[in-house]
């Protein structure tokens, strides 16, 4: 059974990064004039998700709204507290500096996801509900806003041309 467990989780993550490439790729054939090839890599995109949904939904991985806020805190939080941090110094080191500007854009951005993440749990545990808003990513560095972007994105100092409304 804890073999199948770790296979469950290893499909799992490799459904999930199959997607998010099969998406890259599609928008590259797309910017190239090829629409019929970014349109099979947008259907193949869409197939590994349903996989990656299928494969959690037996790890039993999709819980209560309030034990997702909890795991996707507690993620966030490793990530801009240790992980990222150590790939920058790793990077450093190493002087990749396109990796470390990557590191750097996205660790700030994971801080912001951890404290949007426990306003809304809090507000859930609250019986509240969050105000109703749209937000703004960053398609630079994925920083992510609520109600209106910045002029300039403080992150990263991209325009506020560069921020995709999420609604």
């Amino acid at each position: 059974m804890a073999e199948t467990k770790d296979n469950l989780s290893a499909a799992f993550t490799g459904e999930s990064r199959a997607n998010r490439k099969y998406v890259f790729f599609a928008e590259k054939a797309e910017e190239e004039g090829h629409k019929q090839i970014a349109r099979l890599f947008r259907a193949a995109a869409d197939a590994e998700t349903v996989h990656a949904k299928n494969h959690l939904k037996v790890m039993e991985g999709i819980n209560t709204t309030a034990e997702n806020l909890e795991e996707a805190i507690a993620g966030e939080s490793d990530e801009f507290e240790n992980m990222y941090p150590a790939f920058i110094e790793q990077g450093e080191k190493e002087n990749q500096k396109d990796a470390v500007i990557s590191f750097k854009r996205a660790n700030p951005v994971e801080r912001i996801h951890h404290s949007l993440y426990a306003e809304a749990l809090k507000a859930l545990k609250g019986g509240d509900t969050l105000k109703e808003e749209v937000y703004y990513v960053c398609q630079i560095c994925g920083n992510t806003v609520g109600s209106q972007a910045s002029e300039i994105c403080p992150i990263c100092g991209a325009l506020k041309s560069m921020f995709k409304k999420i609604d």
